[in-house]
């Protein structure tokens, strides 16, 4: 099926249609939709029509009248309804409300006015805070749908509209740095071929700029005037959600051409570096591609919130459990006792009165109702408005807070709803955008590699936080620290995207390089191989660089900074200003651009034909480093090794890198090859892009490289620092980005999510496996590499080593998938960091939603772009960063952020502080109703369930709306259990969120049994006190019911506001005016309103002045009760901090327990800053155990050798002393023998023979080899040598 699109004078008829127009209006952040009923015969509005048409001169005035009368109708009654929803989703509003209803028949125990009006009251704030954000949301969509644009009206002539009012065939348009308001098919631009370039950074988070190209047939329509007459049709696709495709036809002037997306301008996207393009609508409103994308804005309720609908049931079944027994309990008694209460019977005259004794089972049921409203108090109805009134004065304190707010851009935090606080403190995993979230879409040229040398860059922040823990090895970065340091002494103005200083070849020191050809061509590849283009800056001279890739931004700014500026750009030439090295002087040179090679995620790699003034060719390539390797010629690896060993540097630094690589081609060459690449390139066959490839092959080989550059994407300010403390509090953090997987494997690297002694695990679809879509199915692979990825984790689990997970948007289509979903999750959920890297909008909200159901814990999710709309929207906590990508975010999020790293405050203090109040105001809201509601219970069991109030109705009014209220308002804006610098220094203290301690079902319970308990206390000691017959008063009064019943209330008063003293951390002035004042304000109230007179106060007359101020029994009971009522919580607290501490129970004045918990809290994380300081200490520290251990072997290798040799000595020693003994005994026997054969005997001497053959001759030299140091000795005689070697043997025996 597909849409027709009729454009131009030929169809404005059509497009006044009533019933075609579609309006381009922004519905991404309504929570609640307006519908526009169309007129229906039979409606009853049909009766206005006579009042619209006299308001109107024609018949389309009462039309248009009517529907807008129909318009506010609707949308009045809808909005209400909508609001009014949400408020009746709270199961204790609904009870109100049928107890409201109760009150108004005659078997209610309390007067109407004291059950409508605190549950008009609540509802009423409710609403009131739900329509002021809702108003703020509909007020920024109608700024964005008020934009306006030029549009055709006929004649050549264009105007101004606004969004909302432009429809499909609609000629508009765009001038320069202008968002287009819907998708557009693009007809032509201020450039004579037909170009414009765009940026995409709203749709698809990449801040490069995209390249169109106009339908050659429209070129000519390039002015106002051409459009006078302009007709055509389009024919293309339904409405989709895909960005990166579009199938239709342009039929113009009898013939149709085909469309792609080039030709089409996607809403939302924003015209760069081109004046205007005009453009024709072929989707709008809903209809456009980003909206496609867009998810509706879910209505967020937080965790605690739904866990306290929970705990209500359980005060709901108390209630009805009590109300049970109460109507059982007077249905039985009234039956066994019906005779003797003979002055109960109903008068015959009230036959119509509800209770009648005579008929205990309808006065039991009566009994019910009555008791369902009485025992009502054991349900917070202010609960719900307290809380909102806390949530919106937390959410004023997190948009003050003076540490979140940004000076370079003047904005601070905003908390954009305030229903999902508490929820700030239980996130388990951040889902983060990449471009504008975490870096600051800078890119900037750090270090390079030139034929074998590295130069430029400095030190960075793990091997100084490494150098400071331990003495590492850091000769390698000696070098570039000395010259980081020379240059900040230089005081030079640092370029922007050119963060490079080596004085080795900055200030073109490059120029005495003993390879000077090589530097030559490197600079040129830099200069020569991109798509980008030069403009002057604001008329200051200034040229300024726009490209596709932001790489070819910083290559093109390093390339000037070092001598080789590119100026312009035609579709034929590439201009450039070198640096001339033999006249040493600036000179123009062109290059003739032959063909461009683009660069892909699948080819890796760019690569431009050029011929230069010398009529040579060249091909200039760049790419990934093993793209490149495999491409070299044989003598063109000279620097190969080198240039590895730097790459491996730089991305140990967290540095992007490219490798430089270039050929000489022969005119021969380059003709033949020439023929198949044009003949590629015009096919328009299936197999085009495969024959490009095939072409691209045969040229881009037998290269000879040059080296290599490293740029980084530049972070923002405390990214890695913020995402180390985020790591530290427990919190995974996943990486969804549009970008390619290099790139987003660096950013991990940058930011330290990933280490470089991980195990990653790489998901895709290769080449082969999608050409093996006939053998093997897509998901089964997929399926396959995650379970084998899994067994390895399995099977390494015990060795505790961290593992990441990457994922392409292709393979993660395949991974989503119902059978495939679950098995994804679990590996991803087993890995210490993921990335999911080239997702569409549509799939990070699908990774969102599914993460979210599979882990049942709290996701945040955080972004700064258009593209990030439906991942916010989904997470239960949507962050958007009001950042360089417009405001589509921060409108759909519910909080905005300057920048990420106010995400660690955001989380670790106030989170962590928002949730702690919450859940203690939900407690003790239970503690204090519990023990003020079942004090009623009872009162009737000690009444024979006679449905009487021992209260007064104002007591009960005041209870919850003046008496208990402000107190726990305090508690919950201002209560800190520790300072917001204890939070960051201990991340570890917001596990206590993430596990749901202070709010787990153990302390419900304890706190309903705490109430239990207090008011069994306080009824008793009072009944046992004051309900006898011993005297009240001086003059012997007993107390009566209303006495009773202001002492009991008393108690109730000062045990309740004396607990949340008890619970409170972190006093101020205003916690002790609020529970002390509201102490103070009871005996006030009781004061005044017992001056009221008796036809009004009923039995509180007088009451404070006579009866209780002056009795003593009234003082003491209150402080009995009060000490036992809270004497068991208080032994709780301090056996807990004494005995069990926990995390926050952190003795600040003690500094030995202060280090200890300090060392403690640092939790053995596997991301983070901190994770990779560890990971590099350790490797250093193993690098030295090997140098130690290899520096011992050789120890005892040497101590061995010497000891051999010694042994040797000795050995031989031992044997020449057995000679000489055997020699001297011979001598003493007669038996010595010639001088000849004693030399040869003792082994260690030797004698020359003489020339003649005779004996020894002339001099004569004897050394022993072995101990010729120590020992050794020449000698030398004349005729009678043989007397003086007799003579020396002696001396050396005794030696």
């Amino acid at each position: 099926m597909t849409a027709l699109v009729g454009i131009g004078v030929g169809c404005r008829a059509l497009r006044c249609n009533f019933e075609c127009v579609s309006e381009v209006l922004n519905f991404k952040n309504m929570r609640y939709y307006w519908h526009f009923t169309p007129i229906l015969l039979g409606d009853f509005r049909k009766y206005l029509v006579p009042f619209a048409m006299g308001a109107f001169s024609n018949g389309w005035g009462a039309l248009v009248g009517l529907e807008m009368f129909n318009r506010v109708y609707d949308s009045t009654i809808s909005k209400m309804a909508s609001l009014l929803g949400p408020q009746f989703r709270r199961v204790a509003n609904l009870y109100f409300l049928l107890a409201a209803a109760l009150s108004l028949t005659y078997w209610a125990p309390f007067s109407p006015e004291s059950v409508v009006a605190p549950l008009v009251l609540v509802v009423g704030i409710s609403m009131l805070k739900e329509g002021v954000e809702d108003w703020h949301r509909f007020m920024q969509d109608l700024r964005v749908n008020s934009r306006t644009v030029k549009v055709h009206e006929g004649d050549g002539t264009f105007i101004c509209k606004t969004w909302k009012m432009l429809k499909v065939g609609d000629v508009v348009k765009v001038e320069k740095n202008e968002y287009f308001p819907s998708d557009l098919l693009f007809i032509s631009s201020s450039y004579e071929d037909g170009i414009c370039y765009v940026d995409t950074m709203n749709l698809d988070g990449e801040t490069h700029l995209k390249l169109k190209r106009c339908v050659e047939a429209t070129l000519a329509l390039d002015d106002d005037v051409e459009f006078s007459k302009f007709n055509a049709t389009v024919r293309c696709e339904d409405p989709n959600p895909n960005l990166y495709s579009f199938v239709g036809n342009f039929e113009f002037e009898g013939m149709s051409y085909p469309l792609g997306p080039a030709q089409v301008l996607l809403r939302d996207s924003k015209l760069c570096n081109t004046e205007y393009v005009y453009g024709v609508v072929i989707f709008s409103g809903l209809d456009t591609k980003v909206v496609q994308n867009s998810t509706s804005s879910p209505s967020k309720r937080s965790r605690v919130e739904r866990k306290m609908d929970k705990i209500i049931y359980i005060l709901f079944s108390l209630l009805v459990m009590t109300s049970l027994i109460t109507a059982v309990g007077s249905s039985l008694y009234t039956k066994s006792h019906v005779e003797k209460m003979w002055y109960l019977r109903v008068d015959k005259n009230e036959s119509g009165h509800p209770f009648d004794p005579t008929k205990p089972l309808s006065s039991g049921a009566l009994q019910l109702i009555r008791a369902l409203i009485l025992y009502g108090y054991l349900i917070p109805i202010s609960l719900y408005v307290s809380i909102e009134i806390v949530k919106v004065l937390q959410a004023m304190l997190i948009n003050k807070d003076i540490e979140m707010y940004d000076e370079v851009t003047c904005k601070s935090v905003e908390a954009r709803t305030s229903n999902l606080n508490e929820e700030l403190g239980q996130v388990q995993i951040i889902l983060s955008d990449k471009t504008g979230t975490l870096t600051c879409n800078q890119m900037e040229f750090r270090k390079c590699s030139i034929a074998g040398i590295s130069y430029g860059g400095d030190i960075n922040e793990v091997d100084l936080a490494v150098s400071e823990q331990i003495s590492a090895d850091l000769e390698r970065y000696c070098y570039s620290f000395d010259r980081s340091i020379s240059y900040g002494a230089l005081g030079s103005d640092v370029v922007k995207g050119f963060n490079f200083y080596d004085d080795r070849i900055s200030n073109k020191m490059w120029t005495r390089s003993s390879n000077l050809s090589d530097v030559v061509m490197f600079f040129k590849v830099m200069a020569l191989c991109h798509t980008g283009i030069a403009v002057e800056n604001d008329g200051k001279g200034q040229l300024k660089y726009e490209a596709e890739s932001p790489e070819e931004v910083a290559f093109l700014i390093a390339a000037q900074e070092f001598g080789f500026t590119f100026f312009r750009r035609t579709q034929s030439l590439l201009l450039l200003k070198e640096f001339d090295t033999s006249s040493l002087v600036e000179v123009e040179r062109e290059y003739k651009l032959l063909n461009l090679l683009e660069f892909s995620s699948a080819r890796m790699r760019m690569s431009v034909i050029v011929r230069d003034e010398n009529n040579e060719i060249f091909l200039l390539c760049k790419g990934a480093d093993s793209i490149i390797y495999s491409r070299l010629a044989e003598n063109g690896k000279h620097y190969q090794q080198a240039t590895t060993a730097h790459l491996s540097d730089y991305a140990e630094d967290g540095l992007r890198t490219l490798v430089f690589g270039y050929r000489k081609l022969e005119q021969e060459e380059y003709e033949s090859w020439r023929e198949i690449f044009t003949k590629a390139k015009t096919t328009m066959r299936p197999e085009r892009e495969e024959l490009l490839e095939s072409a691209s092959e045969m040229i881009e080989k037998e290269l000879i490289l040059l080296g290599a550059v490293a740029i980084e994407d530049k972070l923002q300010k405390g990214v890695p620092e913020c995402i180390d403390k985020l790591a530290q509090a427990g919190l995974k953090i996943w990486l969804l980005t549009g970008d390619k997987k290099e790139t987003a494997i660096n950013i991990g690297f940058a930011c330290s999510l990933l280490r470089h002694d991980m195990k990653q695990f790489h998901l895709c679809l290769g080449k082969e496996g999608k050409r093996r879509i006939q053998e093997m199915d897509m998901k089964e692979e997929i399926l396959l590499q995650i379970r084998t990825a899994y067994q390895f984790i399995h099977e390494e689990s015990k060795r505790n080593v961290p593992f990441a997970l990457i994922i392409d948007g292709e393979a993660l289509e395949h991974a989503l998938r119902s059978d495939v979903k679950e098995h994804f999750l679990r590996l991803a959920t087993d890995c210490a960091s993921v990335i999911c890297c080239r997702v569409s909008p549509k799939q990070k909200a699908l990774v969102t939603r599914s993460v979210k159901e599979y882990t049942g814990g709290t996701i945040l999710a955080i972004g700064d772009g258009a593209n990030d709309v439906g991942m916010i929207q989904e997470a239960d906590i949507g962050v958007g960063i009001s950042g360089m990508e417009g405001m589509q975010a921060v409108m759909a999020s519910d909080f905005s952020l300057p920048q990420f790293r106010y995400l660690e405050r955001l989380l670790l203090v106030h989170g962590h502080w928002c949730y702690k109040r919450i859940s203690k105001m939900i407690l003790y809201f239970i503690y204090k109703n519990v023990a003020f509601g079942l004090t009623l219970f009872y009162v009737e069991l000690c009444t024979s369930f006679s449905g009487g109030v021992i209260y007064d109705d104002w007591y009960m009014t005041l209870f919850n709306v003046a008496l208990t209220s402000l107190p726990v308002i305090s508690l919950g804006v201002l209560e800190q259990d520790v300072s917001s610098s204890v939070c960051q220094q201990f991340p570890a203290l917001y596990q206590q969120g993430q596990q749901n301690i202070y709010f787990s079902w153990s302390r419900v319970v304890g706190w309903i049994m705490n109430g239990v308990y207090a008011s069994l206390t306080i009824f008793t000691i009072n009944i046992h006190a004051f309900a006898s017959s011993s005297a009240f008063r001086d003059k012997g009064n007993v107390a009566d019911i209303a006495i009773l019943g202001a002492i009991t209330y008393t108690c109730v008063i000062w045990t309740v506001n004396c607990q949340i003293a008890l619970i409170i951390n972190h006093f101020t002035w205003i916690h002790h005016f609020f529970i002390w004042g509201s102490i103070a304000f009871w005996y006030i109230f009781l004061y005044v309103y017992g001056e009221i007179p008796p036809a009004h106060s009923k039995g509180g007359f007088h009451l404070l002045k006579e009866a209780l101020i002056s009795a003593p029994t009234f003082w003491l009971v209150t402080l009995l009760v009060l000490v036992i009522s809270l004497l068991p919580y208080f032994l709780h607290v301090a056996i807990q901090s004494l005995f069990i501490p926990m995390d926050n129970h952190v003795n600040i004045t003690d500094n030995l327990i202060w280090l200890r918990e300090q060392h403690h809290s640092r939790k053995k994380i596997h991301i983070g800053f901190s994770a990779r300081v560890d990971a590099k200490i350790r490797q250093v520290k193993a690098r030295f155990r090997g140098l130690i251990r290899t520096h011992q072997i050789e120890e005892m290798s040497k101590k061995k050798r010497s000891d051999n040799k010694r042994e040797e000595r000795e050995k031989k020693k031992r044997e020449r002393k057995r000679e000489d003994g055997e020699s001297e005994r011979r001598e003493q026997r007669g038996e010595a023998p010639a001088h000849g054969q004693r030399l040869v005997a003792t082994g260690a001497r030797t004698a020359a023979p003489a020339p003649g053959g005779g004996a020894i001759a002339g001099k004569t030299t004897i050394s022993d080899t072995e101990d010729a140091g120590e020992e050794g000795r020449c000698l030398s005689s004349g005729d009678d040598s043989g007397a003086l070697l007799d003579q020396s043997i002696p001396d050396e025996t005794q030696q």
